[in-house]
């Protein structure tokens, strides 16, 4: 498997909107497969769970693919998958979403969307740290940049390089303009790339994250 794995310092920091944007310049030269293997909080529309940040990650790629192999489990309950599978009465386990990852990604770059953060709990007893060993993809660390950023990412930096696995970079995602120079202080203690991710100008973001990838 050729990609990354997408993880954030916790939930709600944007994981989505930044890979969205990746996707969408990468795949002005490549072909792009996102891989979102189970979502919560999703809405029921027609009989069916439609979950929201793999209907994003899906169209920003416009690989034709179907919803259900891009994020083929689904559940209503505003939890992490493990307590959403177990509430609904069909426990998820690590090999299902391994192999939901895997299905059909070919020679494709793979961008996979982990749920929450590193350890947040993603199947039975597993966390997304487990899956994303198990699938051995260079980690994309989103963190937003507010207060705490510094901590948050040098935590989930530690994390992630005490599984074996290499940080391809750190985003710091800039969800509400600000003057914090979290940038620079993060660059002071870590080797890992850190860039910062502004909705209001992309493209240096961009460019960077191309020479990156």
């Amino acid at each position: 498997m050729n990609g990354v794995f997408v993880t954030g310092s916790n939930t709600e920091v944007g994981k989505t909107t930044v890979s969205v944007e990746i996707i969408k310049h990468l795949s002005k030269k490549r072909k792009i497969v996102a891989r979102k293997p189970v979502e919560t909080d999703c809405e029921l529309v027609d009989g069916s769970y439609i979950p929201k940040d793999a209907v994003k990650l899906n169209e920003a790629c416009a690989s034709g693919e179907s919803l259900s192999q891009v994020c083929p489990y689904c559940f209503e309950l505003e939890a992490s998958p493990e307590k959403a599978s177990l509430v609904e009465g069909s426990a998820l386990n690590l090999d299902d979403l391994v192999c939901a990852c895997n299905d059909g990604v070919g020679e494709s770059f793979v961008f996979v969307e982990g749920a929450g953060g590193f350890y947040s709990p993603i199947a039975d007893k597993a966390l997304n740290s487990d899956l994303a060993v198990q699938l051995g993809l260079p980690v994309v660390i989103v963190v937003k940049d507010e207060l705490g950023a510094i901590s948050q990412a040098l935590l989930a930096i530690d994390a992630v390089q005490n599984k074996k696995l290499k940080v391809a970079f750190v985003v710091l995602n800039e969800v509400e303009r600000n003057t914090l120079s979290n940038l620079e202080a993060l660059r002071s203690y870590t080797d890992v790339p850190v860039l910062k991710y502004s909705k209001h100008n992309p493209e240096p973001f961009n460019s960077k994250v191309e020479k990156l990838i």
